[in-house]
C-alpha cells in the first residue's frame, strides 16, 4: 500500500530489557508517562506501551498500572495508544490482554506465532542487578517458548478486534508469520489494511541482516498485495540501519528504549525521544514526511482517540 509519509512508532518500555541494563530505561508510571509525552513531541504517531511494577521494574499486566499513565498521555498528547497483548514472560494470555480489554484501545500489538525468545545471552554482558528477580528472568528465556497458538491469535482478534474496534500490529519475527496473518485474514477475521511490523533480530525469530528485511517485504508483497503496511523493528545495535532500509524501502519505522537501549554504538539513549529525534532526522535527510497522529489513523484506518476508555 503506497503511502506518502512515514509512521514512526515508538516502543517505551517493552518487558525485555530489565532495570540494572540502562539508568534511563523508565520504570515507573510517572517515568513512562514523561517519556512517551516526550517521545509525542519528537515526532512519533503511535506510542507502543508495556507496564512495570512501580517498586522494582518488573512486567506487569495490572491495568490498574496502566491506568496510572495513560489518562495522562491522552490528555498530554493526541499519539495513538498501542497496548501490548504480548506481556511479559510466563504471562497467561488471559493476563496479556487484561489492560486492552479494559481501555478498548485504537491499536494493541499481536504476536503472530508461537516462537523462542532468548534474553539469556544478555548475561554475558550484565553481571551486576539491582533487582533479585532479573537474572532469573534472563537465565529462564532459555527455556521459554513465547506461546501464540493459532487459537490464542483467534480469541485476541475477536476479544479486541470484533469487539472492541481495536487494529493491530501484526508482529511478524519470522516468514511464517505472515503466512499465518494471511490465514486468518483468508479467514475474515481482519480487514486490510494490515498493518505489518517485521521483528528482525530477536534469538529464535529472524536474524537482522537486510536480506531478510527484503525477503520479508517481497513475501507480504506476495501476500497481501496492496492491502498492507509494513513497519520494521531491529532490535539492539541494529535499530538504526534496519529502520534506514526501511524507510529506503517504502516503510515505517518503530524505534524506542523497548527495542534498544542505545543511541548509537556503546552511547545509552538518554530517553524515548532521542531516539525519535534521531530517526525523524534520517527519514528527513531522505527527504521524507513524517506523519502525524491524525495522518497515521488515516494511514491505518483507526477508530480514533475519542473511542477508547481512558
Amino acid at each position: 500500500m503506497a503511502q506518502s509519509k512515514v509512521i514512526i512508532s515508538c516502543a517505551v518500555t517493552g518487558s525485555i530489557h530489565t532495570p540494572s541494563m540502562s539508568e534511563y530505561l523508565p520504570l515507573t508510571p510517572d517515568e513512562i508517562a514523561t517519556q512517551a509525552i516526550e517521545a509525542a513531541e519528537a515526532g512519533a504517531a503511535i506510542l507502543h506501551l508495556h507496564a512495570r511494577e512501580p517498586a522494582d521494574g518488573k512486567p506487569t499486566a495490572d491495568p490498574n498500572v496502566f491506568m496510572q499513565f495513560l489518562p495522562r498521555i491522552k490528555q498530554a498528547t493526541d499519539a495513538v495508544v498501542n497496548i501490548s497483548t504480548g506481556g511479559g514472560q510466563h504471562m497467561t494470555v488471559a493476563e496479556r490482554l487484561m489492560a486492552a480489554e479494559k481501555t478498548a484501545p485504537e491499536m494493541a500489538s499481536l504476536n503472530m506465532g508461537s516462537m523462542n525468545f532468548g534474553l539469556f545471552p544478555a548475561l554475558e554482558r550484565f553481571t551486576d542487578f539491582k533487582y533479585p528477580w532479573e537474572r532469573d528472568f534472563l537465565q529462564n528465556s532459555e527455556d521459554f517458548v513465547f506461546k501464540n497458538t493459532f487459537k490464542d491469535i483467534a480469541y485476541i482478534l475477536n476479544t479486541l478486534g470484533k469487539k472492541n474496534g481495536t487494529r493491530f500490529e501484526f508482529e511478524c519475527y519470522d516468514v511464517g508469520h505472515l503466512y499465518s496473518l494471511r490465514h486468518f485474514a483468508d479467514r475474515g477475521l481482519i480487514e486490510p489494511p494490515f498493518f505489518i511490523q517485521f521483528v528482525l533480530g530477536v534469538l529464535g525469530g529472524i536474524g537482522p541482516d537486510p536480506e531478510n528485511l527484503v525477503h520479508m517485504k517481497r513475501m507480504a508483497d506476495k501476500l497481501f498485495g496492496d492491502a498492507y503496511v509494513f513497519s520494521v523493528l531491529g532490535a539492539g545495535r541494529h535499530q538504526m540501519p534496519l529502520v534506514t532500509q526501511a524507510a529506503v524501502l517504502g516503510g515505517n519505522v518503530r524505534v524506542g528504549l523497548e527495542d534498544s537501549l542505545y543511541l548509537g554504538r556503546g552511547v545509552l539513549a538518554k530517553s524515548n525521544a532521542e531516539q525519535v529525534a534521531r530517526v525523524r532526522t534520517i527519514l528527513e535527510s531522505l527527504s521524507l514526511e513524517v506523519a502525524s497522529p491524525d495522518e497515521a489513523r488515516a494511514i491505518l484506518k483507526l477508530k480514533g482517540g475519542d473511542t477508547v476508555r481512558f
